[in-house]
């Protein structure tokens, strides 16, 4: 049985076809259908033009030049004074190259030349069709920016903070959500990357479910049964057909974790995906048609993995159409409080016990941390020191525990051949290792307020350790 009809328009407003000659409406009808692009509106009548834009609408309009009525060339002025945004595409004889050229310093977005090309039609198509979004996105981008406040903030309401970093991101997020181009969400493990792919989902409006799925260390033929399925007898054991999650996710969102490990053929097989929204599933030489929306994800370097052949270069430029990058907890720790709030009555309900308050002492502790692990960590860690917790204020004790480990594991981890983007950078000329020291130990204090304890912990070192290094510099000074 042949599924490759998509079960939602595309694209979601139609293709408006306007020439007098019912075998062009009909090649160009069926060559648009045949790409995968459904949604097709043919008008035979130049005066009935408008009327069929007004209440149909339009994404990208297909205008002949000659023809009886009103012809090309005055219809034109009229569509583009109505609809200022819309994409208009001239169809003309080899004769009216130089007019359509006209057209187009006149407000046409292409033209394209009688006998009319199947590839050069529909590549104009797609090309307009990314045009006309490109435009409206921009356009929603600058009104979030004039307005200052979200449309939608319960689309939100997962992701717990009041970071301007954060608020910010979310305005292009919701700017961008019903667009129907891949989204590239990178940031540090933990940071809530799938978050903040279901919060765009959500704002998009696509009737079709969200489909997450970590693409980590999958070969190439399990990816494509993953997400492509099979036919019965793909491969032995296959006994029955099996549904991908591209179909699960008709009309939906589909998003890849992790898809910086993604293996070399399967990339090529997501590549044709994004590119001719087209797949086979295992075992079938029918080729599907694909109206679901893909995200993907990653904490890696995408760049630093295509200068390693690693990665497709345009895969890359393909994903990245619109880009999310999530910055870490240690750069926005005025959510502090909030998180720790919000896990505490999480872990408290959880573990059926009385929501503690925080010691004054762990709160500057916290602030002390850098939290490679993020809000995954943070988590983490506050459920676990409710589980020991018994009454009063919750203690910092747990909390140090993990922290001296962290870091034990952090100095002892095999050093990058590249510097941290967060390495000290010296002056010149080079501090000696003793005044290096004693730069650190004042960065530690000020960090910690002055409060020797967090400050020890903060360097890996006892507190008896610092404080004898401290009164030795103001036996020195004296």
């Amino acid at each position: 049985m042949d599924n490759s009809t998509p079960k939602t328009p595309r694209p979601q407003r139609p293709i408006v076809v306007i020439d007098d000659e019912p075998h062009i409406l009909m090649a160009v009808d069926t060559t648009l259908r045949m790409s995968g692009l459904n949604h097709v509106v043919t008008c035979a009548d130049s005066r009935e033009a408008l009327a069929i834009l007004q209440n149909k609408g339009a994404s990208v309009v297909l205008l002949d030049l000659n023809m009886p009525h009103l012809n090309g060339r005055a219809l034109m002025p009229r569509i583009l004074e109505a609809f200022p945004d819309l994409p208009i595409i001239i169809i003309t004889g080899t004769i009216d190259v130089e007019t359509a050229v006209q057209s187009m310093k006149s407000g046409a977005f292409d033209y394209i030349v009688k006998p009319v090309e199947e590839s050069r039609l529909v590549t104009a198509i797609h090309q307009a069709l990314r045009f006309g979004e490109l435009r409206r996105e921009n356009l929603a981008l600058r009104q979030h920016l004039l307005n200052g406040s979200l449309k939608h903030p319960e689309a939100f309401e997962d992701i717990v903070t009041h970071s301007p970093k954060m608020i910010a991101l979310f305005h292009y997020m919701e700017s961008i959500a019903p667009s129907t181009q891949p989204v590239l969400i990178r940031g540090e493990t933990g940071v809530g990357k799938e978050l903040a792919a279901r919060a765009i989902h959500r704002l998009s409006g696509r009737k079709g479910k969200f489909v997450p799925v970590n693409v980590a260390g999958l070969d190439d033929n399990v990816f494509s049964d993953t997400l492509f399925g099979h036919v019965r007898g793909a491969f032995t054991g296959a006994d029955t057909p099996r549904k991908g999650l591209i179909e699960q996710a008709a009309g939906g969102t589909l998003f890849l974790d992790e898809i910086g490990d993604l293996n070399h053929g399967a990339q090529v097989k997501l590549l044709r995906l994004l590119q001719e929204h087209e797949y086979m599933p295992l075992g079938s030489d029918v080729t599907q048609t694909s109206d679901t929306r893909v995200m993907a994800s990653t904490h890696a370097d995408l760049w630093s993995l295509k200068q390693q052949n690693k990665f497709r270069n345009d895969l890359h430029y393909r994903l990245r159409t619109h880009r999310v990058m999530i910055p870490p907890l240690r750069d926005r720790k005025e959510d502090l409080p909030l998180l720790c709030d919000h896990f505490l009555s999480q872990a408290a309900e959880a573990l059926s016990k009385t929501k503690p308050s925080l010691a004054p002492e762990l709160t500057k502790l916290l602030e002390s941390y850098d939290y490679p692990g993020n809000v995954r960590e943070l988590q983490a860690m506050i459920f676990d020191a409710l589980a020991q917790h018994r009454t009063g204020h919750l203690g910092s004790s747990s909390f140090r525990i993990h922290m001296q480990r962290t870091r034990a594991a952090q100095s002892t981890a095999p050093a990058h051949e590249d510097p941290s983007p967060d390495a000290v950078a010296f002056g010149e000329p080079l501090p000696t290792i003793r005044q290096a020291t004693r730069m650190l130990v004042q960065e530690a204090l000020r960090r910690t307020g002055n409060n020797q304890s967090q400050a020890a912990n903060l360097l890996g070192i006892t507190q008896q350790a610092l404080n004898k290094r401290l009164r030795n510099w103001n036996k020195q000074k004296s």
